[in-house]
């Protein structure tokens, strides 16, 4: 039964939809794969999964940990089966759900295929698969490497230093038959250790704050959909969104030339209350994209402007915000880290 908004979660994780434990499974992961994973689901997936993520709070460290815990059983019972081990993978299930719920999900990952080694890495993607192995004895990543797709070793192989890349590829190089159960031991470690990183036991929040951090490290093709896809539904719940994913002291971030397309647009009264709660970094910022006599202006009224309310500061910093993300959406304004931008000089 789906959940209302804002409505306090259950104890049970078996009492949560599909869509709840989607939302805990993002929130427990971070915004950075958080938003790699948006990325890859169908537009009305995301638009729930979203919407449910902002209405969520607090979630228990202990639900947390049981929702990830399920997903964990589900995703290595998946490779069992898959690799032809239902037994197992039977055995699993029925530990994490209850027995009609197991029945179903393993009906449907009974397709079998022949078991290679380290094959619960076999489906990672390449940046995850690096995060995971990349501080391992460079023994154990030529071991790895070995045993994935040229393709995917490949990947893993170039994000490594330097130095590691020449330590693994001796050892590729220099590699005879490995025995099978120092295979396994190697897989053993590593499995468990992914198990050990999904279960750390943070408590976390969702929200909308939380919802605007991913929305920031998606793509901007990523982020468009998604709130397109909420607005006919939720405006309200956008405007929300956007007004937290970018904040006036982000414009640190913006380029120079973005920085003079905007201030071109906003007069100087309106630049002198918003700068008055500003960081000495941000005022330098601007300041440097103005001439020397705008900026000795600006410094004048800020001087004698005397007590501000915070609000009035406030609402000039969003005027400001708002004229940054119609540049930055017509294309006039570049932000540092915003999405998968590429520049060819």
């Amino acid at each position: 039964m789906p959940r209302k908004p804002h409505e306090k979660l259950p104890n049970n994780p078996h009492d949560l939809d599909g869509v709840t434990k989607a939302a805990i499974l993002l929130l427990a992961i971070g915004p950075e794969s958080a938003s790699v994973a948006l990325k890859s689901m169908n537009p009305e997936v995301v638009e729930e999964v979203t919407r449910e993520l902002a209405s969520l709070g607090r979630v228990p460290s202990k639900l947390q940990e049981a929702v990830v815990r399920e997903f964990y059983d589900l995703t290595v019972a998946n490779e069992y089966a898959g690799e032809g081990n239902l037994d197992f993978a039977k055995e699993l299930l029925n530990s994490a759900l209850d027995p009609d719920q197991a029945k179903k999900v393993l009906s449907q990952i009974q397709t079998q295929v022949q078991k290679t080694p380290f094959s619960f890495l076999q489906r990672a993607e390449s940046e995850n698969l690096l995060t995971f192995i990349q501080d391992e004895h460079p023994q154990t990543i030529a071991l790895i490497l070995c045993h994935l797709s040229h393709n995917k070793a490949a990947e893993i192989l170039v994000g490594l230093p330097m130095q590691k890349q020449i330590e693994v590829i001796k050892r590729i190089a220099n590699m005879e038959q490995t025995n099978p159960e120092v295979i396994r031991e190697v897989e053993r470690g590593l499995e468990s250790r992914l198990s050990n990183m999904l279960m750390q036991s943070m408590e976390k929040s969702g929200g909308v704050p939380t919802v605007a951090e991913m929305l920031n490290l998606a793509d901007r093709s990523t982020e468009k959909a998604i709130m397109e896809g909420l607005e006919s539904e939720d405006p309200d719940l956008v405007e929300q969104i956007r007004r937290l994913m970018f904040v006036f002291e982000d414009i640190m971030l913006v380029n120079d030339k973005g920085i003079q397309s905007v201030l071109k647009e906003v007069d100087n009264d309106e630049l002198a209350l918003a700068l008055k709660t500003a960081s000495e970094e941000l005022q330098e910022k601007i300041f440097t994209n103005m001439s020397a006599r705008a900026a000795e202006l600006i410094k004048e009224d800020m001087e004698f402007m005397g007590p501000v309310r915070i609000s009035d500061v406030e609402a000039s910093q969003q005027r400001i915000v708002d004229i940054v993300r119609r540049l930055e959406e017509a294309g006039d304004v570049m932000i540092q880290g915003r999405g998968d931008t590429e520049l060819v000089v």
